[in-house]
């Protein structure tokens, strides 16, 4: 799949409306973003989530989750 670029822009655009990063200062034409604590929060929820759909999938396929960690 191809995004756009818009599609990036449009992304960062939510993450820092939303106060999950925040920018820093511009790098010649580059704008680089660091990631806030909310951010952070934000993430490791995500992911906890993901790990979560993970645990329940590798029980139900009959995989020995301790040797997928």
């Amino acid at each position: 799949m191809r995004l756009g670029p818009g599609a990036l822009y449009g992304a960062i655009t939510r993450l820092e409306e939303r106060g999950l990063i925040e920018p820093l200062e511009a790098q010649d034409r580059r704008r680089p973003y660091r990631i806030t604590a909310a951010g952070s929060a934000a993430l490791a929820e995500a992911v906890r989530d993901m790990r979560r759909i993970a645990d329940v999938g590798t029980t139900r396929l009959g995989l020995v989750v301790g040797h997928l960690r």
